[in-house]
């Protein structure tokens, strides 16, 4: 209070001058403006004035005085001192300086005749008053006061209760419950109700409290109440006391809160009348109860779910039963209500839903919504907000519907007008409604309309600036159908309307978004909320029961009970049913047929439900073994094809599933897409067809449809349909094409890493096999339009894509047959002309349109060195042609028309078929029939141009630059080998189009080449396939085997298809033929040789594999071998061999690889079987057997599995190779280098000989010869009466001129072999040694040198009697002359009759041997020599001992390695060449092409260059005879010994072992 300080001046001086400062002082504050500030400064004056008179610095009279004097200034100025000493009062007493306190009582003692007593009295404190004897006792006036105020503030005036003023409380409560309809106002009633409150002094609280009783009563009177409350109420706690202690009345044990007072709490909150949180914690019960309750919901909810999950022992069930009964009887103690959802209720009844969303957000998630009088509440407060919108962009055409009132307050959410209003209120209501609108169907069907609504309007909408809005609406409907319509679909039972509703706004959504959602509802929904709990359990136990009685034969109950669970909680019920088929695959089909009651919704969620089961990834996809696909995939699969075949289920998502997998380069799953694909299309991927359905699979569609697969799958074309427009529409039938195209190298380069083998191999094929399908799928069912936008270019597919040549022309080839086609129809329709030459003609312009861009594309995919020998035309004509278009299977469309017919036959014959049905069935089969026979018409057309067409090219196929061996090699390296393997159809026309290509006389084609190539060397071929290409490779040999038997079968078949044929040329230029003479062609009995030598071949490869211990090995020759069976073995023996090596397998492999087992008990099964078809090999190539023969050993070969091929054979096989390959030598070595003409036939005689008779007049000539031995005559008399040659070879004018060739020839020969250096003859000598001791190790056949001596003996004695060597019986297509037949002549004698001692060693060199040799000779027939024949007889010894050490050190030769062989064959043409280069001019008389003895000085010079070229074929022929595969020798030698056995008798042995010693 001391603001203002009086100065120290005043009160020193203040009887002059001071006291009248001070009255000045006080005057001018008293006469200022009557404020605060001035009472202010007033009583700070007064104060200090008082404090000095306290601290004695002024007298008390003086201090009076000055009092006195300024209480005569204002009315109040006694108030205000009496104020500043109330203040100085306080102060005082609580000092402990006495002086001070009696200056104080002093001070206002004095001060009391001029301030009343009553002033005093109110202000300072009673012992002040006592100590100044205002009062008598302080202590009896504090209780005095006390009482004062209890009767003044307490003491009721006002009456409380009823009974004590029943008159003003009776009025009031007739005021209150009078009729208010009239005038009556609330501010007319407030006044009424303040009169009767003075009048009757009646309490205003009770007041209050009745009023509210009556606006309980009267609950429908808001409009009047509330009003009247807001103006009579004074604070708001005291109405939140009273409606409080109205809920504290009904909250016991048994009681129950009417619902008007709800209302009028709500109405009231909604007003803003009370608070919220003030009401809030007079209501039962508390949070944590209603938490501790909601806990213990999930609780129980769990338990029951993991009961009826459980397996319950009978005895256990009925005490769990008593426990329930006794829970349900505690339940039944009725709880007191919970106040807090009664208010919530009320609140959304009057639509106040900012302060229900309060309340909800106290309590746990849904738990006042699973309430259903609040959902109720929630979903009519819902109806009435989207009402306007509904009305607008909800309703369905047609539909009709009663139009909802909205609501009167203008407190409640304001309805919404458009899709954005819905944000406001309308989306978080139904969040908190979740999965309770099930409560509200109708509301239910509302949203889900105007979801449809929405989305209409969000796929209209191209607006930029709106997307951002729309965008977010979709995810608030997203949202929705999450958290809200799912989960509430769940609750519904069996509401299938609302189903259907629900997938008509689905289907609008991406396959994305769909399956987005079903993830949420199946994984995380069923978890939030304890109904949905126990409803999932439930559907469990139900699933269950109803799997565990469904049968094939109560497919239709059973179908509709789960056609019911599954409207509510299909997520649920499929993952039962999925994870029941993955166990028990015979369900599937029972499980499909029971499908059919579901709606599209579930179909889609059935689609979910197995993609989701496919990607589980805590599922292995391979079994234990790692060596198989497990079994719950290929169950899953089998339901994919069978299930989305049957019903209309969206494919989108499923052929995504597959495609990323490929992307992640897994390709287990390209299963699946394999089933769907067989399923929906019908088209069927399988290598165990029968011969009937192949035939029928290169017809057209409609043959393949009804003769080409195992399963008729009818009526595909509905499902096909959505299959193709699923692929179109998401852009991805190419996109899985190439991924699986480059998969099935990823299956083994980026999988197969750490996989075994045999499930690499069966990725592989599936991955193949689904290629073929898909790609076989998109041909027949795209348009020619489609499928040309998509497909791209072969060169853009193999550079670009990376797409393999063989995948790449696969899927080009459809698209060119179409182009081809249309270009055909485009140019009949624009040049009208029906003759057949003319249509061939157009057909010919067509295929040139459209192949052309095509030959120049495929340029690229080869190194330019191919297409020196092949053309870009006959690579592309090869990849793009079928066997569609090259022969017409008559058989099976014949084949299906008297099916068709029996069919139509059998109708006929039954009499219980309906007549109507018997006309249906009728029509059925004659349509089918006709389209067949129409069929077979257009293909038979068609074959016809193709085959002209291909005459028409067939020229300019082969350019044959380089070597025919590099010809052949690049067609099987390019074109056959990748394309047989490719499929059962490919493998075929593989085989098909060698032959056409034969047939046809295609310029530069060796067939015979071709077909040695493709049977010599299988081993590596079978021992790389996988197990479905093994069958393919198995289908292409049989077919190329199946040619090769029917040729060998007759000799008119084979002069007819091969005798004038350029592919049977035994000798082959590198660019060409000139002539085409018999003389040139392989004959029949040689062709047959060539044949055994291949099945020889085959045994031999067979024997090997199944002998390598390797599963591959064997698993892939048993399947090959299993599809040859038709062909081969047709040789005893080589069938014995077979046989012998099989059982071996059958025992090794029965514990150890169960499948190997069953593959080779099959396959031996089978041979027993075909036994009976063999037959021994002297009549599988025919010969004689002679009556005296010189060459025991070479009769037949013995059945000891391991047969020798004839010489000849192998010289026909082997020719055209070794020539190609010589050409090309020759040409690098320089011209300068002479060799002699005699060198071909040194060659010749190194030759080993595989049997007796290489042609009928070489037997002939055995005989004459052995007689001519008996009878002791001359040597030149032998000579001179050897027949000529072979029956196809009759030449003309064989004179003297032929018989001094021959002797000169053979002179020639014997001059360079005595030549010999003598560090050979040492070699020979120990390579003869080693070979003797080789030939003693092989374990096989216990070879006796006795026989041994007996064949060397035969083979002197043969070769003394016989001084004309022989290369063979292959011809040569080169101008030919007497001396070059009569030179044939002498070598095919001399092969007859001649028998080296190291036949029984490896056959193939043999063969490389004899090949070589003939090749020489007659590549080099220009310089063919002139001898006398005393220079032959005088060189007859040398040249037999040279021979003897030639063929002991081939022997040798054969058994050493590559490498060795390579490097000594080099160093010995290197020595000969050094030795033969100064003497071989003088020898080398070369005879002209016309034959004339004469030669002048080109043809010498010509001579030289052969010469040169000879000595490179040497070289060649020597590489050849020992740089093949290595065999075994000692099998050779064992069939060797066999053969002199079973062929000569003991007689004939001794018989020419006489002779032998006689001519020794």
């Amino acid at each position: 209070m001391a603001a203002l300080v009086l100065p120290t001046d005043w009160i020193k001086n203040w009887e002059k001058s001071g006291k009248s400062e001070f009255a000045q002082l006080c005057r001018s504050l008293a006469d200022g403006p009557n404020d605060d500030v001035m009472l202010r400064d007033l009583h700070a004056a007064l104060y200090d004035l008082s404090s000095h008179v306290l601290r004695g610095t002024l007298k008390l009279e003086l201090a009076t005085g000055a009092l006195a004097d300024v209480m005569e200034m204002r009315e109040d100025m006694s108030s205000i001192l009496a104020d500043v000493f109330s203040v100085l009062d306080i102060e005082t007493s609580c000092l402990e300086e006495k002086n001070k306190r009696d200056h104080f009582t002093q001070l206002v003692g004095a001060c009391m005749f001029f301030v009343p007593d009553v002033v005093l009295k109110e202000r300072l404190d009673p012992e002040t008053l006592e100590t100044l004897g205002l009062i008598k006792q302080a202590q009896q006036f504090n209780q005095k006061i006390v009482k004062i105020k209890t009767k003044l503030f307490y003491k009721q005036q006002k009456f409380n209760l009823l009974r004590e003023e029943n008159e003003g409380y009776a009025k009031l409560v007739t005021e209150l419950g009078q009729d208010l309809s009239g005038s009556v106002t609330s501010h007319l009633m407030l006044e009424s109700i303040k009169s009767l409150i003075g009048c009757f002094n009646l309490d205003p609280n009770r007041v209050l409290d009745i009023i509210l009783e009556v606006y309980e009563c009267r609950s429908d009177q808001d409009e009047f109440f509330l009003p009247l409350i807001k103006s009579y109420m004074c604070e708001p706690q005291t109405l939140c006391h009273i409606l409080g202690f109205k809920f504290k009345f009904h909250q016991e044990p048994n009681g129950e809160t009417p619902t008007s007072l709800y209302h009028v709490a709500a109405a009231l909150l909604q007003h803003n009348l009370i608070e919220l949180e003030d009401l809030y914690v007079h209501l039962l019960p508390l949070d944590s109860t209603i938490m501790e309750e909601h806990k213990s919901e999930i609780l129980e909810a769990k338990q029951i779910a993991r009961k009826l999950t459980m397996v319950v022992v009978p005895s256990e069930k009925s005490e769990d039963k008593e426990k329930e009964r006794e829970k349900e009887e505690e339940k039944s103690e009725k709880p007191p209500d919970n106040q807090k959802l009664g208010l919530l209720e009320a609140l959304l009844r009057i639509g106040d839903w900012n302060h229900a969303q309060s309340i909800m957000n106290q309590m746990p998630p849904f738990y006042a919504t699973s309430h259903k009088a609040i959902a109720l509440a929630l979903c009519q407060l819902l109806h009435l907000t989207v009402e306007p919108l509904y009305r607008r962009a909800g309703v369905p055409k047609g539909a009709k519907g009663g139009v909802l009132r909205v609501h009167w307050s203008k407190r409640a959410p304001q309805p919404a007008e458009s899709f954005e209003d819905l944000r406001r209120e309308a989306f978080s209501m139904m969040g908190y409604l979740g999965p309770h609108m099930a409560h509200d169907p109708i509301l239910f069907a509302k949203v889900v309309r105007l979801g449809k609504g929405f989305m209409k309007e969000y796929q209209n909408e191209s607006r930029p600036e709106y997307k951002e809005k729309m965008d977010t609406l979709l995810s608030c409907f997203l949202s929705i159908a999450d958290q809200v319509l799912l989960p509430s679909l769940s609750l519904m039972e069996c509401n299938a309307c609302m189903s259907e509703e629900l997938w008509g706004l689905f289907k609008l959504f991406p396959y994305q978004h769909r399956y987005r959602l079903y993830g949420q509802w199946k994984n995380e929904t069923y978890s939030s909320h304890p109904l949905l709990v126990k409803v999932k359990a439930q559907t469990i136990d139900r699933a269950k029961y109803i799997m565990k009685r469904l049968t094939k034969e109560n497919v239709k109950p059973s179908g509709r009970q789960i056609g019911k669970l599954s409207h509510s909680n299909p997520t649920i019920l499929f993952d039962y049913i999925l994870s029941q088929i993955q166990w028990y695959d015979n369900l599937i089909t029972p499980v499909v047929d029971s499908l059919k009651y579901l709606t599209s919704l579930n179909y889609d969620v059935l689609a979910y439900c197995i993609i989701e089961a496919l990607a589980n990834p805590e599922k292995e996809k391979m079994k234990h073994d790692d060596t198989t696909i497990s079994s719950w995939l290929q169950s899953l699969a089998s339901l994919c094809g069978a299930v989305f075949r049957k019903y209309p289920i969206e494919l989108a998502g499923l052929l995504q599933y597959v495609t990323n997998q490929l992307k992640a380069g897994k390709s287990f799953d390209l299963l699946i897409l394999k089933e769907v694909v067989q399923k929906m299309a019908g088209i069927e991927i399988t290598d165990e067809m029968t011969l009937e359905q192949l035939e029928a699979m290169t017809g057209g569609e409609q043959l393949k449809a009804e003769g080409g697969y195992f399963g008729q799958i009818r009526n595909t074309k509905k499902s096909s349909q959505r299959l193709k427009e699923a692929l179109l529409e998401h852009e991805l039938a190419l996109p899985l094409c190439l991924l699986m195209a480059q998969q099935r190298n990823g299956v083994v380069f980026s999988e197969g890493g750490e996989k075994h083998l045999k499930l690499v191999g069966k990725l592989y094929d599936q991955c193949h096999d689904t290629l073929v399908q898909f790609g076989g799928f998109l041909a027949s069912n795209l348009s020619t339009e489609d499928y040309i936008k998509r497909v791209p270019p072969v060169d853009v597919l193999c550079n670009q894509f990376h797409t393999p040549h063989d995948a790449a022309f696969f899927l080009s080839r459809p698209m060119y047959a179409h182009q081809i086609l249309s270009k055909y129809d485009e140019l009949k329709k624009a040049e009208k002309g029906n003759r057949q030459q003319q249509k061939v003609h157009k057909y010919v312009a067509a295929c040139e349109y459209v192949m052309a861009p095509v030959h120049e594309a495929v340029v690229s995919l080869h190194l330019p060195k191919v297409w020196d020998d092949l053309r870009p035309q006959f690579y592309a004509t090869f990849w793009s042609l079928t066997m569609y278009d090259l022969a017409v299977p008559h058989g099976a469309y014949d084949r299906e028309v008297c099916k068709l017919k029996a069919q139509i036959k059998a109708i006929d014959e039954n009499p219980e078929m309906p007549l109507n049905k018997k006309k249906k069935e009728k029509e059925r089969c004659t349509a089918l029939q006709d389209k067949l026979l129409e069929e077979e018409k257009k293909q038979l057309e068609h074959v016809q141009r193709v085959l002209h067409r291909l005459k028409l090219e067939k020229d300019n196929w082969l350019l044959a630059k380089s070597t025919k061996n590099e010809t052949i090699t690049k067609f099987l390296q390019l074109c056959v080998f990748p394309r047989c393997v490719f499929s059962a159809i490919d493998a075929v026309f593989c085989a098909r189009f060698v032959e056409l290509v034969h047939q046809q006389k295609t310029t530069n084609f060796c067939t015979l080449l071709c077909y040695d190539r493709v049977f010599s060397d299988i081993i590596y071929t079978v021992a790389s396939c996988t197990e479905n290409e093994a069958r393919r490779y198995g289908r292409f040999l049989c077919c190329m085997l199946e040619t090769v038997t029917r040729w060998h079968s007759d000799r008119a078949i084979y002069e007819k298809e091969c005798g004038n044929y350029p592919g049977f040329l035994t000798i082959f230029r590198a660019t060409g033929f000139d002539g085409g003479n018999k003389a040139d062609q392989l004959d029949y009995e040689n062709f047959r040789h060539v044949v055994h030598k291949w099945h020889y071949k085959l045994t031999k490869a067979s024997v090997h594999c199944l002998e390598t211990g390797e599963y591959t090995h064997i698993r892939n020759i048993l399947i090959v071998l299993t599809k040859i069976l038709p062909c081969y073995p047709k040789v005893l023996n080589l069938g014995q061999a077979l046989e012998c090596r099989v059982h071996k397998i059958c025992q090794e492999e029965k514990e150890r690889r169960p499948d190997l087992y069953a593959l080779a008990m099959g396959y031996s099964g089978q041979l027993k079987g075909r036994k009976v078809h063999m037959v021994p090999e002297n009549e599988f190539h025919h010969k004689e057997p002679p009556v005296r023969s010189t060459t025991p050993a070479n009769l037949q070969n013995g059945p000891g599995g391991a047969s020798k091929p004839p010489a000849s054979a192998s010289g026909t096989g082997r020719s055209e190779e070794g020539v190609a390959e010589d050409a090309d030598k020759s040409k690098d070595k320089p011209h300068g280098t002479v060799k002699p003409a005699g060198k071909t036939n040194n060659a010749a005689s190194k030759v080993p000989t595989s049997n007796g008779n290489g042609a009928p007049n070489s037997t002939k000539a055995v005989k004459e010869k052995e007689d001519k031995e008996k009878s002791g005559k001359e040597k030149k008399e032998k000579k001179e009466k050897t027949p000529g040659g072979t029956p196809e070879v009759k030449a003309t004018g064989r004179g003297e001129k032929q018989k001094e060739e021959r002797p000169g020839k053979e002179e020639k020969a014997r001059d360079t072999k005595e030549k010999t250096p003598k560090v050979d003859k040492e070699k020979v000598k120990k390579e003869e040694k080693m070979a003797r001791e080789d030939k003693s190790k092989t374990g096989d056949f216990k070879s006796s040198d006795k026989e041994s001596s007996k064949e060397r003996d035969i083979a002197k004695a043969n070769s003394k009697g016989e001084k004309i060597s022989a290369a063979g019986s292959l011809k040569s297509p080169v101008p030919r002359s007497e001396s070059a037949e009569s030179e044939r002549e002498q070598k095919r004698r001399k092969l007859d009759s001649h028998a080296s001692p190291s036949h029984s060693s490896t056959v193939k060199d043999a063969l490389n041997e004899l090949k070589d040799s003939t090749s020489k000779h007659y590549a080099n027939h220009s310089t063919a020599t002139q001898s006398k024949s005393k220079e032959r007889e005088v060189d007859k010894k040398e040249s037999e001992k040279h021979r003897e050490r030639k063929e002991d050190k081939d022997r040798k030769d054969r058994k050493r390695d590559y490498s060795n062989n390579d490097r000594e064959m080099s160093q010995e043409v290197k020595r000969r060449k050094d030795e033969n280069g100064t003497g071989s001019s003088k020898h080398a008389k070369s005879a002209s092409p016309s034959g004339s003895p004469q030669a002048d000085s080109s043809d010498k010079s010509k001579s030289s260059r052969s010469s040169a070229k000879e000595k490179g074929d040497v070289a060649k022929a020597e590489k050849n005879s020992s740089g093949g595969k290595k065999e075994s020798r000692h099998d050779k030698e064992k069939s060797d010994k066999k053969e002199k056995r079973d062929s000569t008798g003991p007689k004939d042995v001794k018989k020419h072992h006489k002779s032998s010693e006689k001519h020794r």
